[in-house]
């Protein structure tokens, strides 16, 4: 990315990966199940990346997610700011995308996604993300979603009504607004109230403390560590 010319940079890493979201839902993603060897590299991770001089935000209340959405925000509100990219395929940082301003990359695939993207990937603004992602659910974060509340009907729910807090909650007006609403509209009437914890669960949090000002941002080149870390990395692969 520095290589590519970006002037500001900060990396978010998930320092534990438990959260405050583990406390809303039992089932909310853990670090079980990852291999002890990519979690020992976390830490040579976040030490390598302060060598370079690269603004780190190792998270430990909030997630990773969490830093990006907050500091995205941060940057889009300066003036001084050409443009914010935000690099991950995570889908929950669609919400974070405003017009072409804001944007999400996945640099696996290069496809670069603004606001027309979003929509046209999941079929709701960014705004209904959260909303889209409580209904559908989010396996890697672990939280189900509704039963029955696929995509397609997702996205056909939300073009109408955008937001959890507007969807019906009584089976009339559900029969005078949705087509074919009787599987649809059972599970809403009786799941409602996951429905909206997991729209928190999916809501990425904008105030937390990662920025004072863009300056920080600005990469000025590696730290005096970098070149004794640089020596330890060059030595480890003559072993």
């Amino acid at each position: 990315m520095i290589n590519a010319g970006a002037t500001h940079v900060g990396v978010a890493t998930d320092h534990v990966i438990e959260s405050f979201r583990n406390d809303l839902w039992r089932g909310y993603k853990t670090g079980a199940g990852i291999e002890p060897d990519l979690l020992a590299q976390f830490a040579l991770l976040e030490e390598a990346l302060s060598a370079l001089g690269v603004m780190l935000w190792p998270m430990v209340e909030f997630e990773a997610d969490d830093a990006l959405a907050a500091a995205s925000a941060i940057a889009a509100a300066d003036p001084t700011v050409d443009r914010v990219i935000i690099c991950t395929p995570d889908k929950d940082l669609a919400q974070c995308v405003r017009g072409t301003r804001v944007v999400q990359l996945n640099r696996r695939t290069r496809v670069t996604m603004d606001e027309t993207g979003v929509i046209a990937k999941f079929g709701v603004p960014p705004a209904s993300i959260p909303d889209y992602l409580a209904l559908v659910g989010d396996a890697a974060d672990g939280y189900p979603g509704l039963q029955g509340w696929g995509a397609k009907s997702t996205a056909a729910i939300l073009s109408r009504f955008a937001h959890l807090d507007a969807i019906p909650d009584d089976w009339r007006t559900w029969q005078a607004n949705v087509v074919n609403p009787a599987g649809l509209a059972q599970t809403w009437l009786r799941e409602r109230d996951h429905a909206f914890l997991f729209r928190t669960l999916a809501t990425l949090r904008t105030d937390v403390p990662v920025l004072e000002s863009i300056e920080q941002l600005r990469w000025r080149g590696p730290t005096p560590a970098f070149t004794a870390m640089a020596a330890r990395f060059d030595a480890a692969r003559t072993v």
